[in-house]
């Protein structure tokens, strides 16, 4: 358990020289999605689905992009199919207002 924390810390360290951007986006939507399921879970049973979809979206183009940089095939389709439900998703939502 201890070497987990100098791993992770040799990890990013290491993710943030070969890409910086890369690197800061993948954070930024790591807090979206955290801050999206925060937002959901205190909002439910009725959740703003106009502010959490764009949201969801958003964060998971940002982690496809990232799985495209880093040759992660499997990762890179998971996120572009949940940018495609989200997508739907949401036009269905937007249909209803």
């Amino acid at each position: 358990m201890k070497a987990l924390i100098p791993s992770i810390r040799d990890f990013v360290r290491k993710d943030w020289q070969e890409s910086p951007t890369r690197c800061t986006l993948e954070i930024i939507a790591w807090f979206m999605s955290i801050g999206a399921a925060i937002l959901m879970g205190v909002t439910l049973p009725n959740p703003p689905w106009l502010i959490l979809y764009p949201l969801f979206i958003v964060q998971c183009t940002i982690f496809a992009w990232a799985s495209k940089t880093r040759g992660s095939t499997g990762l890179l389709a998971n996120y572009m199919i949940l940018v495609t439900i989200d997508t739907i998703a949401l036009g269905k939502y937007l249909t209803t207002l």
